[in-house]
């Protein structure tokens, strides 16, 4: 492609999921592409694996879907239990959304999985360009184009201009620093460690793939990922407290006794990776300045409880990507664009955020009233099918695309 093509030329900051995501699908109707990334391909994250029902519709085309149940896990049911009592509270089943969706289940894909099956299907457009090792320094705008500065894996600083620029190069991001957008909320005071074991919870604790577990003093999740398949691999995620050193938390020590503290077993777990986080709650003030979009987390991070965040950025991307095309292949108004902050920057504010942190209060309440509240609600919500209902509407994210679908900009 040429560099002087840039009057339909998309520039896209970020070679995760969500940006690949708007390569392919702007890409695949002609438009000019140029992806910059700056890791040497696609990251082997251990945080992000959940793919909701309404992510999942999303991705169908060309079998996308498919293919991520193909690599992953199928988890058509989520539980929660309660550790102090050692007690399955509830589940729930997906399969009471099928008149609601093509995929009454979640996928458990690795988010660089789903990176990889997008960036072979990008391999057969000729019009899309994925630069790994190419580190975007600068961004700027003037009426007609945005310009970046990238520096490539020999040192040599480049411009590249285009129509748009999409940042989707994650909480840090660079576009969004440089195009003075805010980034408001706020930081949880304990890290988030992972602490991943080829332990088998299903066969030896009753789990299903994905499971909840409240505790007044240390929530968990534990999910399964396909890993490089049979056997897969567990996730089992945790707060930890501030005041502790990291070098403690990640001593061997201190993770077998987080596990055996939640799971006892008669040996010592056998722990293949773990890594410690810091966790936000943010959203960008706009997904929108000018010729600049935001998506993924560039545009909004939160915990991983429900796991919101990737399914959050992939839907962004589908949106934003839908929209730039009517822009330019259709003569849409440019206006179009502030319909996708509206509508993207509601969902992540009214049901990301609000649901993430719900779902960390109810894990962690610590008063023996509020607990048992908090339990009973559940129980009985899973033991009525319309109420199960509703409650899975939202957490598979169907909810939030409806209440997107139905905005629309306030005539000028």
């Amino acid at each position: 492609m040429s560099s002087g093509d840039t009057s339909r030329t998309v520039l896209i900051a970020g070679g995760g999921p969500v940006g690949l995501l708007c390569a392919w699908l702007i890409g695949r109707q002609g438009i000019p592409v140029r992806l910059f990334d700056l890791n040497d391909g696609p990251q082997a994250d251990p945080r992000a694996a959940t793919t909701h029902p309404a992510t999942l519709d999303l991705l169908a085309d060309d079998g996308l879907s498919a293919d991520m149940a193909r690599v992953g896990l199928v988890a058509r049911t989520f539980q929660f239990w309660d550790r102090p009592g050692n007690e399955k509270v509830c589940e729930f089943d997906h399969a009471i959304l099928a008149d609601a969706t093509r995929h009454p289940f979640v996928v458990q894909c690795e988010q660089f999985k789903t990176a990889k099956l997008i960036l072979d299907r990008i391999a057969r457009l000729p019009n899309v360009e994925v630069l790994y090792r190419h580190e975007v320094l600068t961004a700027t705008q003037s009426a007609s184009e945005a310009t970046v500065e990238v520096r490539g894996p020999d040192g040599t600083v480049a411009r590249h201009s285009g129509a748009w620029l999409i940042g989707a190069d994650g909480g840090r991001s660079v576009v969004r620093k440089q195009a003075e957008i805010p980034f408001e909320g706020f930081t949880w005071p304990e890290r988030f460690i992972v602490l991943t074991t080829p332990f088998d919870f299903e066969a030896q604790r009753g789990l299903c793939f994905r499971s909840y577990w409240a505790d007044p003093d240390e929530w968990c999740n534990c999910f399964k990922v396909s890993h490089d398949g049979p056997p897969g691999l567990w996730r089992c995620v945790f707060p930890t407290d501030p005041n502790v050193a990291e070098a403690e938390l990640m001593s061997d020590a201190a993770v077998q006794a987080r596990m055996q503290k939640f799971f006892p077993a008669d040996r010592p777990y056998e722990i293949v990776h773990r890594n410690l986080y810091v966790t936000h709650q943010r959203v960008a003030t706009t997904f929108r300045k000018g010729r600049v979009l935001l998506a993924g987390d560039a545009a909004h991070v939160n915990n991983p409880i429900g796991g919101m965040g990737l399914n959050g950025g992939l839907q962004d991307g589908a949106n934003l990507a839908e929209k730039l095309l009517a822009v330019t292949n259709d003569g849409a108004p440019e206006a179009l664009l502030d319909l996708y902050d509206l509508q993207r920057r509601t969902v992540a504010i009214e049901f990301v955020q609000e649901q993430t942190i719900a779902n960390k209060k109810r894990l962690e309440a610590r008063d023996a009233e509020t607990r048992r509240k908090n339990l009973d609600e559940l129980r009985a919500i899973a033991g009525d099918p319309d109420r199960a209902r509703q409650f899975l509407m939202r957490t598979s994210m169907i909810a939030s695309q409806a209440r997107a679908a139905a905005m629309t900009l306030e005539p000028a």
